[in-house]
């Protein structure tokens, strides 16, 4: 069976961007920055800026509602978006969000050594949660 979904839990880089679409539909953009565990060196912590995208306006306005550097999970999905003309075509990848929870009382700066490690989450919970 294939599946094909993502949970991310880390800070919201920036306010977030909304562009019209051709159709009408509002596609609101946003990024979370996710730190990376520290793997046999030594020196801080590395962090991974993930694009996110939604189009439900739900969700829109819970984003919209945030601020720089809150902490937030987001649920979704990876997608690779195409753009531009057959002879130069340009891959985007980004994470198209269901859903967005604010996670309150988190550290705004965790070190490395105080962030539990949850692991993935079994399939039970994940289809529970959505």
């Amino acid at each position: 069976m294939d599946r094909n979904e993502v949970v991310l839990v880390g800070r919201l880089s920036a306010a977030v961007e909304e562009y019209e679409m051709p159709s009408g539909d509002t596609a609101t953009k946003w990024r979370v920055i996710v730190r990376r565990r520290r793997r046999h060196r030594r020196g801080p912590a590395l962090t991974d800026s993930i694009p996110c995208v939604t189009f439900d306006p739900e969700v829109a306005e819970i984003v919209r509602g945030l601020m720089p550097r809150d902490f937030i999970e987001v649920t979704g999905a990876f997608r690779c978006r195409v753009f531009g003309p057959a002879a130069a075509k340009t891959f985007r990848y980004e994470v198209e969000v269901s859903t967005v929870t604010p996670v309150e009382g988190a550290m705004s700066e965790p070190s490395e050594e105080a962030v539990p490690s949850r692991g993935p989450r079994k399939v039970a919970q994940l289809a529970a949660a959505g």
